[in-house]
């Protein structure tokens, strides 16, 4: 049944300057179908021949593509953009395989009549491909192709005889088809714009079959698709012309092919019905809708062929997949599911199948799924051929195996194929992509040693390859060679260097190729202008991108997503929302939408502007319109700050069964949490419970960090460490959360424990807590721990811009003299900057100045004065603290004399330096000296220096001094703080003067100063030297009561101070209050108290004390038992004495004379003479020499005997020890003993225990006893001269 003339004319053409009817129709410009998706030369054989490269192809790798954000709009500019044609010779086998020689089987023709795809040839129109219906025979030899009447009337010349018409079976066999289809397509391509087609077809002149029709219409189809439309409905028009399967196969694969398929599906509508075999024009119909990635029409007409009876061929499977590998991304096994798919339907899939699939791994870059399809391919015994080695090369290049894609390609001779030019420029991209420029030079010059040399489609590779590595130069002089070399650039060309150039910012050299590409008459495609558009954005150029994008719509290039998101996102940058919000309109008008990230951007404007109810209507389009789900909405609500439509977002995707999002979650109680909302979060958490109930996990993370915000630390660590079960936690913000509150609260231990907790669970920690524990490890004195998480950090690809933690871990090094260690880091620092930052420099000086490591510093220093940074004062500073440190202080006014000369001037800050080195040297001399220059140079005095300087004037007890200081701080305007009266208070300690003592406390009140531990310390014991400890108890009553703790001394100085004056009741009542509380006490309270206990004889509590001080873990000493011996002694039980002493001989002490003294004193207190000689020689006898405690004894207990004879024996028993001293001073009279008595003070002078005191004493008793009172009289005052009585001291006995 043939189409009614009035329905064809129905049928109006999409292009206004043609018409249906032939004497109305006008030709229509031809349209280039460019090539939409930047991926390197992938075989398509839906789309090109397995014989020609990819002319069209371009070879941007998708990774690289000139935006950050997705384009889903790939075909965008297919359509509305003519380019220049981009001829590619390389289309004829003889020009792929120059050295097989084939010119001969393949001339060249009169006509260029691209080559199609395998699909379309061998199956879309697989009779096409054939001579008409009929045996063909070859031509006589001798006669000349066009010779006879009836080849000339086919060629359109007038024959000179009459022309028989032809029957048709003589037609059908006629060899000469291609000349008559020739003919007629030539012709009809040479009509004028203003002729037509039908001009042509009345003229009648040559006979023609149907088939030879379908030939015409394919063939003008190829350069025009109007024309070949013009002759479809010229035929169509014709009462002899009857419609048939194969002509509407052939018009719909030429409107597919030029994109026009509103017109193919209109033409497909009306005849379909009409033709009886229609599985060959269902095919052409599907690869109408597969051009464009419509799978699900495709898939719809699959389902009608079944449902109208007829059974899809392999051709419909083939086409079924090509449309769905270019209908969007492949999932896991698509391409598998695929060739099963064909299997299940009793079809054996082909070579087509099996290249479809390959070539969609390639351009998806899967491997695993294309080695898996090509494995099967050779199981089920398919033959690869070139197409699919091509392809194979192609995928492992994509995928960055460039060695394995080199491996293939050596072995297709072995297989019997030779590389085209797809295959050399599939691994020149393969080794492009990996940068490898040797290699990429090594293969251009091998493609041109076989004959191929190099295409558009190598320059654009290695121009790519230059963009990619940033080197700007080499690219364009690629791009001069290219077009000096004879090649024309195409719209790939410029769109790669706009695209490399934009990106390294080089905005200007970018706009000029976009001039070079006009002038040299290509066209700019979407994505060149895209390229352009980006590059003027991030140079921050809006004016410039704008305009851009508004000449890209006038030159009727339609936008995309990505050039509408470029121009979205610059007039959000530049805070335009009125123009950002029109241009959203129209996006949203044209049925394109932002990504996540621009309606991030978006709203962040929208609520910085308080554009409320713009905000509600661009949340409402990312719902209904983009079909974004509540839980994506939730989480950009949340990065741009809107809390409140996050939390409702985010309920309503619980509610409506989606997982819940924990790190979206917690940033929105977070956000209510900082600002006080704590009802909100509890709202929240309770809307959670009751829907989500299995979520204890997360209620508990979330609880943390409200606590963590609203700095509870204590509740938030309690719920961590009760609920934290094994690998419950696994939110990284609830982690950085409690660890950054216990940095602010100094909790660095804590704070340790937990990120070593989340270390341990597998909770990866960001960027910033890295470097912020860093920081936390230097403050803890870990230099290394610190070093080794910025190490991490910088492993994995990121680069530690914050250089003071640099200066962090380098000086706490130096705090741990590990200046080695510094040394290194700054070694490894400089590798990576070309010029260090003068904090650096520092930070390593002050390192080896706490080393003291002066020459190390002083080479550092040079090197800055050399190189740069210059040196300031800082690292003067640090020159001056390593020879202070390094103890060579004689040398600091070498270096800075050296220092003066050099141009440096001494800072105050570099005086102070000094100054307190020499102050804490006690060199008051220079102290002063740098003080008095100090102020000469006009440098004014600080309290800090008022402090060192009264401070060490205190401690050589200048108090006349100390006074005029204090004079001269109150002169200056300034008034003396705690630290200053703390000092004086100690002077007047030292100096027992008590009455100023109280002076400067009465200062200190008076000034609304807040007395510290120190100030009632120095009180309390100023109150126990002056024999009023009550005094000093009520003050330590008043210290507790203020919460200030008093110090070990002072508790000792109290007891100390009771059992002076025998306050037993008073010292047993402290010392027990202080044992109740828990006080550690240290061995020197209890032998405080034994002393009491000695003094009083009250050998009891001694032994008391002594089971005290063992339960309290305090091991006794020899000390502890000589006063525990020393207590029996006073109590007149030196059997108890001599029982300790062999206990401890038993225990095998090592004894000395301290605890022989000890019962030797007891014997001779009791009047034992002979017992304390005894042990005397039992003392010799245990090689034990007698020294000045021995002495004392006798001596002390001759001055106390009642008869001569009992004194002379003790003394002799001294002389017979080897100490005749005493004994000589009583029997002779001679001057030379003054200066043995002083030699022998001397000795005992820096002795413990105040030896030479008590020795003087016994002495000084022994004299008097025996009246010899000038000898007395003259050790009483060599005693004075050697300080051991004070100048104004009565002559005193000591009672023990």
């Amino acid at each position: 049944m043939s189409v009614s003339g009035s329905a064809l004319l129905s049928i109006t053409p999409i292009t206004s300057s043609s018409s249906l009817h032939p004497r109305d129709s006008k030709k229509s410009p031809s349209f280039s179908n460019l090539s939409s998706r930047h991926t390197p030369p992938v075989p398509s054989p839906a789309s090109t021949s397995p014989s020609s490269s990819s002319s069209a192809s371009t070879i941007i790798d998708s990774d690289t593509d000139f935006s950050s954000e997705p384009n889903p709009c790939n075909n965008s500019d297919t359509v509305t953009v003519k380019s220049a044609k981009f001829t590619y010779s390389r289309a004829s086998p003889s020009i792929r395989w120059p050295h097989l020689k084939l010119s001969e089987i393949y001339p060249s023709a009169q006509t260029h009549l691209p080559v199609a795809s395998p699909m379309e040839e061998s199956h879309v129109f697989s009779a096409n491909s054939e001579a008409p219906e009929g045996p063909q025979k070859k031509p006589d030899s001798d006669e000349p192709l066009g010779g006879s009447d009836e080849a000339q009337e086919t060629l359109g010349r007038p024959s000179r005889n009459r022309v028989k018409k032809m029957n048709k079976l003589a037609l059908k066999r006629d060899k000469n088809w291609r000349e008559r289809v020739k003919y007629f397509t030539d012709r009809i391509l040479a009509l004028k714009p203003e002729e037509y087609v039908a001009d042509v077809l009345d003229e009648k002149k040559v006979q023609m079959t149907p088939t030879d029709f379908c030939f015409v219409v394919k063939w003008v189809g190829q350069a025009n698709w109007q024309r070949a439309l013009e002759v479809y409905e010229w035929l169509n028009l014709m009462h002899w012309y009857s419609p048939n399967a194969r002509m509407l196969a052939t018009i719909l694969a030429v409107l597919g092919k030029a994109n026009q398929e509103e017109l193919a599906v209109e033409i497909f509508t009306r005849a379909e019905a009409s033709i009886e075999d229609t599985v060959q024009v269902y095919n052409a119909m599907m690869g109408v809708y597969a051009r464009n990635g419509k799978f699900n029409k495709v898939k719809e007409l699959l389902d009608l062929m079944r449902e109208r009876g007829y059974e899809p061929d392999l051709v419909s499977f083939n086409t079924m997949i090509n449309a769905r590998m270019k209908s969007g991304a492949m999932v896991p096994n698509l391409a598998f599911q695929l060739l099963e798919q064909v299997r299940r339907s009793g079809v054996r899939p082909d070579i087509i199948t099996y290249n479809t699939l390959i070539s969609a791994c390639s351009r998806e870059s899967n491997l695993e799924e294309a080695i898996m399809i090509f494995k099967d391919m050779e199981k089920n015994r398919c033959q690869p051929d070139l197409w699919t080695y091509n392809a194979m090369i192609s995928v492992y290049g994509r995928c960055g195996f460039a060695r394995k894609a080199e491996q293939l390609f050596k072995e297709l001779e072995s297989k019997g194929f030779f590389p085209d030019a797809v295959t050399y420029n599939s691994l020149l991209y393969a080794f492009s992509k990996e940068g490898n420029i040797e290699k990429v030079r090594d293969i251009c010059e091998e493609m041109v040693k076989v004959g191929f040399g190099k295409d558009e489609m190598t320059y654009n590779t290695i121009l790519h390859m230059y963009g990619k590595q940033g080197k700007h130069d080499q690219a364009l002089q690629l791009y001069s060679d290219m077009k000096s070399s004879g090649k024309s650039p195409d719209a790939v060309t410029y769109t790669v260097l706009i695209d490399s150039l934009g990106k390294a910012n080089k905005i200007e050299e970018a706009a000029n190729v976009m001039s070079e590409m006009l002038d040299a008459g290509v066209k700019p495609t979407l994505h060149t202008y895209s390229a352009l558009i980006c590059g003027y954005a991030k140079a921050g150029k809006k004016v410039e991108a704008e305009a851009t994008f508004n000449c890209m719509r006038r030159s009727g290039i339609k936008a995309d997503c990505l050039a509408y998101s470029v121009m979205l996102d610059v007039f959000l940058r530049f805070n335009e929302v009125k123009k950002a919000m029109t241009l959203y309109q129209e996006m949203i008008r044209e049925g394109l939408t932002p990504d996540d990230g621009l309606y991030e951007v978006m709203l962040k404007v929208l609520v910085r502007e308080n554009m409320c109810d713009i905000v509600d209507r661009v949340i409402r389009d990312m719902e209904e319109i983009s079909g974004i789900n509540p839980q994506v909405i939730s989480r950009v609500l949340v990065n741009a700050g809107c809390y409140d439509h996050a939390a409702k977002m985010l309920k309503v995707s619980i509610s409506n069964g989606y997982e819940l999002d924990h790190e979206n979650f917690l940033s929105i109680l977070g956000s209510y949490s900082s600002s006080a909302r704590y009802s909100e979060a509890c709202e929240l958490l309770e809307f959670l419970r009751g829907h989500s109930p299995n979520n204890t996990q997360i209620i508990t993370e979330a609880l943390i960090i409200i606590l963590c915000k609203a700095k509870k630390l204590d509740a938030a660590l309690e719920e961590y460490r009760s609920k934290g079960e094994i690998g419950l936690f696994r939110s990284c913000t609830m982690y950085e959360s409690l660890i950054q509150e216990c940095i602010q609260n100094e909790l660095f231990d804590v704070a340790c424990q937990i990120f070593c907790d989340m270390r341990f669970w597998g909770v990866v920690p960001s960027e910033s807590l890295y470097q912020g524990m860093s920081s936390v490890y230097c403050r803890m004195g870990l230099p290394e721990t610190a070093h080794h998480f910025l190490y991490h950090v910088e492993s994995k690809g990121n680069i530690v811009d914050n250089l003071s933690l640099y200066i962090d871990i380098i000086e706490t090094y130096g705090k741990l003299k590990l200046w080695q260690k510094a040394e290194s880091l700054v070694g490894n620092i400089r590798q990576r900057c070309s010029k260090l930052d003068r904090k650096v420099w520092n930070a390593l000086i002050h390192a080896y100045a706490l080393s003291g490591c002066y020459e190390r510093a002083r080479a550092i220093f040079n090197t800055m004065m050399r190189d740069g940074p210059s040196p300031t004062v800082d690292s003067i500073n640090g020159l001056l603290q390593a020879l202070i440190v390094d103890g060579r202080l004689n040398e600091l006014y070498v270096v800075i004399q050296e220092l003066q000369d050099m141009g440096f001037k001494m800072s105050k800050s570099s005086i102070l330096l000094v100054l307190e080195a020499f102050a804490r040297a006690g060199n008051l001399f220079e102290v002063q000296k740098v003080y008095h220059g100090m102020k000469a140079a006009g440098y004014f005095p600080t309290m800090h220096l008022y402090r060192i300087m009264v401070g060490l004037m205190c401690k050589f007890k200048r108090v006349r001094d100390v006074e005029a200081m204090l004079c001269e701080i109150e002169e200056a305007g300034f008034k003396p703080d705690l630290q200053i009266y703390n000092s004086v208070l100690k002077l007047y300690l030292g100096t027992e003067d008590f009455k100023n003592m109280v002076i400067i406390y009465q200062k200190i009140q008076d000034a609304d100063l807040k007395p510290d531990e120190e100030t009632y310390n120095t009180l309390i014991i100023m109150y126990c030297r002056d024999h009023r400890p009550e005094e000093g108890i009520s003050l330590m009553h008043e210290m507790r009561r203020l919460g200030v703790e008093p110090k070990p001394d002072t508790y000792r100085s109290l007891i100390a101070a009771f059992c002076k004056q025998q306050l037993v009741e008073q010292a047993e009542e402290l010392f027990e209050e202080l044992r109740s509380n828990g006080y550690k006490m240290d061995r020197s309270f209890y032998h405080l108290m034994m002393k009491m206990y000695r003094t009083s004889g009250d050998h009891m509590k001694a032994e008391s004390l002594l089971a005290m001080m063992k339960e309290a873990g305090i091991e006794p000493t020899i000390a502890t038992m000589h006063l525990l011996m020393d207590s029996y002694g006073q109590s007149g039980q030196p059997e108890e004495a001599e029982k300790v002493l062999k206990n401890l001989t038993t225990a095998g002490q090592v004894l000395d004379t301290l605890p022989y003294s000890s019962v030797i004193y007891a014997y001779l207190r009791k009047g034992d003479y002979k017992a304390g000689i005894e042990k005397l020689t039992e003392m010799k006898e245990a090689s034990i020499e007698p020294d000045h405690r021995i002495w004392t004894c006798f001596v002390r207990a001759a001055s106390l005997c009642e008869q001569v004879n009992e004194a002379i024996n003790l003394l002799n028993a001294v002389q017979a020890s080897g100490f005749d001293l005493p004994i000589r001073l009583l029997r002779e009279k001679s001057e030379s003993h003054v200066s043995e008595v002083d030699q022998c003070l001397e000795r005992l002078q820096p002795l413990e225990d105040d030896a030479a005191f008590n020795f003087v004493n016994a002495l000084v008793d022994l004299l008097w006893a025996f009246e010899l009172r000038a000898t007395a009289s003259w050790v009483f005052q060599l005693a004075i001269k050697r300080g051991i009585y004070r100048h104004d001291i009565f002559r005193q006995r000591l009672g023990g």
